[in-house]
């Protein structure tokens, strides 16, 4: 799929975070490069560009994607979620509260890709035990944490989203 040409350039069109958005990019342009600084959504990291960190990880369709591997006109017509939709307003999705109260993060580079990886885990399986996680969440790269905090994490906010714990 791709957006409609205007004067040699594409124009894309997409569905972010619930709002329709459009901007001109390049055929080449990166849809993290294209999130970024086209529409603004810094949230959305590039670590490695080449698909190995995780750390640019979104939702296209409702499946997770590593943007830095896609290009903005193959996301075209398709609904993007980055961290920033995590949550409405101010308050915090319950992935959020959980990596900040088992300290889930340090650096913070690499959590946006990890709190949207958790949210396909956990939309998919809702009461995943540790291995479950982590294997889920293998194909994302902490240097700070030793991951038994993410872990963590997601177990907490698994057992809020079913209704079993509260922040």
């Amino acid at each position: 799929m791709s957006g409609r040409i205007l004067d040699g350039e594409t124009v894309v069109r997409l569905v972010v975070n619930g709002e329709e958005r459009r901007a001109i990019a390049e055929p080449r342009l990166l849809l993290s490069d294209f999130l970024r600084h086209e529409l603004g959504l810094t949230g959305t990291h590039v670590g490695c560009e080449q698909g190995v960190c995780g750390a640019c990880t979104v939702r296209v369709d409702g499946r997770p994607v590593r943007s830095c591997l896609l290009f903005a006109v193959q996301a075209d017509g398709c609904r993007v979620e980055t961290v920033e939709g995590l949550a409405p307003g101010e308050e915090l999705h319950p992935l959020q509260r959980a990596f900040q109260r088992h300290h889930a993060l340090q650096c913070g580079y690499c959590t946006s890709g990890f709190l949207l990886a958790s949210l396909d885990l956990l939309e998919r399986e809702p009461d995943p035990d540790e291995a479950t996680i982590r294997a889920h969440l293998a194909g994302n790269v902490c240097r700070c944490t030793g991951y038994q905090t993410i872990v963590a994490a997601v177990v907490a906010a698994a057992a809020e989203l079913r209704g079993e714990a509260r922040a």
